[in-house]
């Protein structure tokens, strides 16, 4: 990476790094994928209850298939053979968890956490529940503001999972987002973190590469 650009993207990590802890979150910094799956390891408690959200970030750095290593009791919301009820069962105990995990649509400069969902579950247990939220995002996640935030949504998050989860929306085959009224639709809930009540609970570590979408 050039020199230059390398010095603009470290200075907007540090800057969403310290409104992040303004706004009582912790946050951490990791080079890479790798890097990023031992921050999240050293965070979490052997034994204890784990689950997650939909997220193409945990997949790509490998915090996925750790989950699934034994060392937790782990919500596997993906298991063989799992029903539709018995998938909403887990979204439900998750809000029960010990440590949810996750990723983010956006984070401002400001510190804000910006998620947008189809069923809720994700987003709820962001705001609520689980003693614990660690969320991983790749530096293509840093916008410098809520507008920032919602554009980037529209033209690239929402369309690209769209595309991962085959719905049958329109930006499935546009590309951007139309603001549907289709079954299929996973931008229904709006939410935006800003400052925390509860100092630490969410833990954001920053990725110094491009992780999903």
């Amino acid at each position: 990476m050039d020199q230059n650009v390398e010095f603009i993207l470290e200075r907007r990590v540090e800057r969403t790094m310290e409104a992040l802890v303004k706004n009582r979150m912790e946050a951490y910094y990791a080079p890479s994928a790798e890097k990023a799956k031992e921050a999240v390891i050293s965070l979490l408690r052997e034994g204890a209850v784990v689950s997650h959200g939909g997220s193409q970030t945990l997949i790509e750095c490998g915090i996925i298939d750790e989950l699934r290593s034994g060392k937790y009791n782990y919500l596997d919301r993906s298991a063989p053979g799992l029903s539709k009820e018995q998938v909403t069962e887990i979204y439900r105990r998750s809000f029960f968890a010990d440590y949810y995990l996750g990723s983010a649509n956006a984070i401002t400069e400001e510190g804000e956490l910006f998620n947008v969902d189809g069923n809720g579950n994700r987003v709820a247990a962001y705001i609520y529940g689980p003693q614990n939220v660690i969320l991983v995002a790749g530096i293509n996640k840093i916008v410098p503001d809520i507008e920032s935030a919602l554009t980037r949504l529209r033209k690239m998050a929402a369309p690209a999972n769209v595309k991962r989860l085959e719905c049958e929306t329109p930006c499935f085959r546009t590309g951007e987002c139309m603001n549907c009224h289709t079954p299929g639709r996973i931008c229904c809930d709006y939410v935006v973190q800003g400052f925390q009540r509860v100092p630490g609970r969410i833990k954001v570590v920053l990725v110094g590469e491009p992780l999903g979408y």
